[in-house]
């Protein structure tokens, strides 16, 4: 019964994904069939649900179903369940009709406050026998990292509301809450899902070893925050920080995955669970190199002036490395089925979309055009995301 309810959760999860998918679908075929949305307001809908209703809602259930006590699913979690689809549904049916105002606003802060009982909760009801795992001390580090992230949302009504949304410190807020929520929040979560995985087949990664990773991990995290900063072309001492929370960063999840990569083993994956291991590790790689990129300055001018190299990096993070993480422990734990054909049509739309993205940043940084029909290719590459996402609902997992 209990698994159950944590497989309909994942599904709902899912479906919010295809929800984003299908707007981020229409967002690009705007300039193909001119629709009548207004594109601002649909992007903040696109962005919401897609952060909030698939990776929040997918990672606090495999959280939940991991590391709380297995006696039953507790009524406290329902009802923190249910109230977060409250907020969400909320800001769907909010958003794409008014952008950031009143109702909107309210269902965002809802959203917020749900997110602090979420942590509260699962705080209070870890199960006992893993008060000395070392993937729970990575999750609860994670949460704390989401819930100092949510300081971004409360400064932004303060910033709109007084210096406005045309200074610096109003992209700043923004930036804080979206580097802890991924850097933070969601990568560090999924690593923790990883080493309880391999404690879970009695695996144990050496104190030493352990607190090297942690400690270098967390003061990546925290430094490389000021790469969201360099667009302001702040003092040296802020690239100086950078440079050093993405070399720890860097070092930390190289350091990490050579000294487990062989303890895999013991995980008997199956082929696609270890095909999607496999390229989320990849795409993590890529994304720190990036960031260790933006430190020099050329670069960092260069990833502030064309919009499509933030766009497919953000785009590589959420739907390469943390949607990825998901769809591996989704299947690993035995709660959804991610056939083959479904991750490979995914991965496919994925790849496609963000080798077109970025040759759009290369092209104009080039001042080259766009090849002839650019924009129809991408919208139809961007069709197999959602198509692979309705497989994955349409799989059902035996006995499920």
């Amino acid at each position: 019964m209990k698994d159950k309810v944590y497989r309909h959760h994942l599904r709902i999860a899912v479906i919010y994904f295809c929800v984003a998918a299908v707007l981020g679908l229409l967002l690009r075929s705007y300039p193909i069939f001119s629709f009548r949305f207004n594109y601002r307001y649909m992007v903040h809908t696109h962005s919401h649900i897609a952060l909030l209703g698939w990776v929040y809602v997918a990672l606090t259930t495999l959280l939940h179903y991991g590391f709380v006590e297995k006696q039953s699913v507790s009524k406290r979690y329902k009802q923190l369940f249910w109230g977060t689809q409250g907020t969400l549904i909320g800001m769907l049916l909010t958003f794409p009709f008014q952008g950031y105002a009143l109702f909107s606003i309210i269902f965002s802060t809802l959203f917020l406050i749900m997110s602090y009982f979420f942590t509260y909760h699962f705080w209070k009801n870890i199960d006992p026998k893993l008060k000395d795992s070392k993937g729970l001390k990575c999750v609860k580090t994670a949460l704390v990292f989401m819930v100092v992230s949510s300081i971004g949302p409360w400064v932004l009504g303060i910033i709109m509301n007084t210096i406005g949304a045309q200074s610096i410190w109003y992209r700043l807020s923004i930036y804080f809450y979206l580097h802890f929520q991924y850097n933070g929040w969601m990568i560090l979560a999924l690593i923790g899902l990883f080493i309880y995985a391999l404690e879970q087949r009695g695996l144990e990664i050496p104190n030493k070893s352990f607190n090297r990773f942690f400690l270098s991990l967390n003061l990546g995290i925290v430094f490389t925050f000021f790469l969201s900063t360099l667009w302001t072309d702040p003092p040296t001492v802020f690239y100086i920080l950078s440079g050093i929370g993405a070399i720890s960063q860097l070092y930390a999840l190289t350091y990490f995955w050579s000294h487990t990569k062989n303890d895999v083993t013991v995980l008997s994956l199956s082929r696609t669970q270890s095909g999607i291991l496999k390229v989320g590790v990849a795409l993590g790689l890529i994304k720190v190199m990036l960031q260790l990129l933006t430190v020099i300055p050329y670069f960092t001018r260069i990833a502030a002036t064309y919009l499509d190299f933030t766009i497919g990096y953000l785009h590589l993070t959420f739907l390469g490395v943390i949607s990825l993480g998901l769809f591996f422990f989704m299947d690993y734990f035995g709660l959804m089925n991610i056939s083959k054909k479904s991750y490979l049509w995914y991965v496919s739309g994925f790849i496609l979309s963000e080798i077109l993205i970025f040759s759009k940043g290369l092209f104009a940084w080039m001042g080259i055009a766009t090849f002839p029909g650019y924009t129809e290719v991408l919208a139809l590459s961007t069709l197999l995301i959602p198509l692979s996402l309705f497989l994955m609902l349409l799989k059902k997992r035996p006995n499920a």
